[in-house]
């Protein structure tokens, strides 16, 4: 009744959960693989977990403990339902509730939280991320809805550290590594590595030196190359594509368009002398 599709794997991988059960059905007994929060982005249901009863509809969080049983029913509508699932490897857990094992359990045997506004519209973000209509990653969009998600529950709001000279090394040096292998996978782990940091210290580290995420500046780079590609070279779209790390040309296309406000193909004709297309975008904004 259910599918689940994985987007994501690492310390935090990311799965997109969709269900289509209806109050006919029996429900079953399931089990918490890992520590996890799960936004509902569509419909609702019924969660049952450690003798307590949860409704949730659209923009609620669910919470999982690692090890712990739960059931989920449809009791009162037949629409199912549709969630993005982040679950954390054990170190992120470790590095993220560092206040000791009581604390740790306390928070993620919370059961569910309402939809807040806190949450709902970064689960939004994490959602439009897996859709690609944001250059921001699905695993960074997600690291910060679970600091949402934990400032909370515990009513405690992290402060931001300074950064100290050694960080902002590290986010420089891998910032230029990513710009030299910007048409390889280059997700947040294999970054963080690369830094020598934690996934979570190094999104922090890289935003706070240089003002954008990993992937942002992933994707920003590979748009530079492209544009060079564009400009001085006869590979067709499709090629230029491919050699600057986008796998699918209908996102390259999108999201070229949606930083140059031109396609690849216009933005090579204005490159070579075609002054009409520019020059109609500029007339647009005036």
């Amino acid at each position: 009744m259910a599918t689940i599709a994985t987007l994501r794997q690492g310390s935090l991988t990311v799965t997109d959960y969709r269900c289509a059960a209806t109050p006919q059905d029996r429900p079953f007994t399931e089990l918490h693989g890992a520590c996890s929060i799960a936004y509902v982005r569509r419909g609702s249901f019924t969660y049952r977990y450690r003798g307590k009863v949860y409704e949730l509809v659209t923009g609620s969080i669910l919470i999982g403990q690692q090890g712990d049983e739960f059931m989920c029913t449809h009791d009162h509508h037949a629409c199912g339902d549709e969630c993005l699932s982040f679950h954390l490897a054990p170190e992120l857990v470790e590095t993220l509730t560092s206040a000791g094992a009581t604390a740790r359990e306390r928070i993620w045997r919370a059961g569910a939280l309402p939809p807040l506004p806190a949450l709902t519209v970064i689960g939004e973000l994490a959602q439009a991320c897996v859709e690609r209509r944001s250059d921001i990653g699905v695993d960074e969009a997600g690291m910060v809805l679970i600091l949402r998600f934990l400032e909370a529950v515990t009513g405690k709001r992290r402060r931001a550290a300074a950064l100290a000279a050694r960080d902002r090394r590290r986010a420089v040096d891998t910032a230029r590594w990513i710009e030299a292998n910007a048409a390889q996978d280059i997700d947040l782990d294999t970054a963080a590595r690369e830094a020598g940091l934690s996934a979570f210290h190094f999104l922090r580290v890289f935003g706070a030196a240089l003002g954008v995420t990993p992937h942002q500046f992933l994707v920003r780079a590979r748009l530079r190359h492209a544009a060079r590609l564009l400009a001085h070279g006869d590979d067709a779209i499709t090629d230029v594509a491919l050699a600057v790390g986008f796998a699918d040309l209908s996102n390259f296309v999108r999201t070229f368009q949606r930083a140059a406000g031109v396609p690849p193909r216009a933005f090579r004709h204005a490159a070579r002398g075609d002054r009409k297309i520019f020059q109609e975008r500029i007339a647009a904004l005036a």
